[in-house]
């Protein structure tokens, strides 16, 4: 079944803009920290924000946090995800979660292309179906072991089933659909903004990494206001390869 991305904000530092705040002025205060935080109202914290950006001071950013929940993303997308290594994951396991008629992505050039989406969609049928056979083959050979090993008829199924899955599951397509859970600290997401809503990123993580900028603006619109592709602040650092359309990408992140 087709299936489309979802990303949750779960939960997050809060305050996030004044704990960067208060300690961001630790660094150059008498100050006790709860004295800081008690002095910073809204308008100083926008302000001292907004000057701590500008001069690059980046390391007191990493004492806010954001959690996402994101569903309805592919195996290929996560496959991308994790290698931004500053964060924190867990993903639904294929080894322990049975992927009974498995949901899964179509990507919009085969979407809208009513010939590619036919041979995709029979795809995904053939690989389900050739998942469902092996999974049913390993688990009568497993449980046939098992029961000769002397375990009960309940305790064989329920192992062979589990041990079946894990190679059964070699045969599932990058498109399977995948939930995962993501925390970052607020500097690692302004660098996988940077780099994951840039035209050349791919379609998918791109979409994902927008929405979930999107969401973070709502909780710390100083902090996340110049996040995104490097076109926005500056000269497309791309080169050659720029995708030429730096208006129109700083007009989308603008009314994001």
């Amino acid at each position: 079944m087709e299936t489309h991305l979802k990303v949750n904000l779960l939960t997050y530092t809060p305050e996030p803009e004044k704990v960067i705040s208060a300690a961001a002025k630790l660094c150059y205060s008498k100050a006790g920290t709860q004295e800081l935080m008690e002095g910073l109202t809204d308008e100083k914290v926008r302000s001292f924000l907004g000057r701590l950006i500008d001069y690059g001071h980046a390391s007191p950013i990493e004492h806010a946090s954001f959690t996402f929940g994101i569903e309805g993303v592919s195996r290929a997308l996560t496959h991308q995800l994790v290698r931004h290594r500053l964060a924190s994951y867990s993903q639904k396991s294929q080894r322990y979660v049975t992927e009974g008629q498995f949901d899964y992505i179509v990507p919009p050039e085969i979407d809208k292309n009513p010939a590619a989406k036919t041979i995709y969609k029979k795809a995904m049928t053939e690989a389900q179906e050739s998942y469902d056979q092996l999974a049913d083959i390993l688990t009568e050979s497993h449980y046939k072991t098992f029961r000769a090993e002397g375990l009960s008829e309940k305790s064989a199924r329920s192992k062979a089933e589990k041990k079946s899955i894990e190679d059964a599951r070699f045969v599932l397509p990058n498109g399977c659909e995948t939930k995962i859970i993501v925390t970052m600290n607020a500097r690692e997401l302004l660098h996988f903004f940077n780099n994951r809503c840039c035209m050349r990123a791919q379609w998918e993580i791109r979409d994902c990494a927008t929405q979930m900028l999107k969401l973070c603006r709502e909780v710390a619109p100083v902090l996340f206001k110049q996040a995104g592709p490097p076109c926005l602040t500056g000269p497309c650092p791309e080169g050659a390869m720029s995708c030429g359309q730096r208006d129109g990408i700083r007009e989308k992140f603008k009314n994001l």
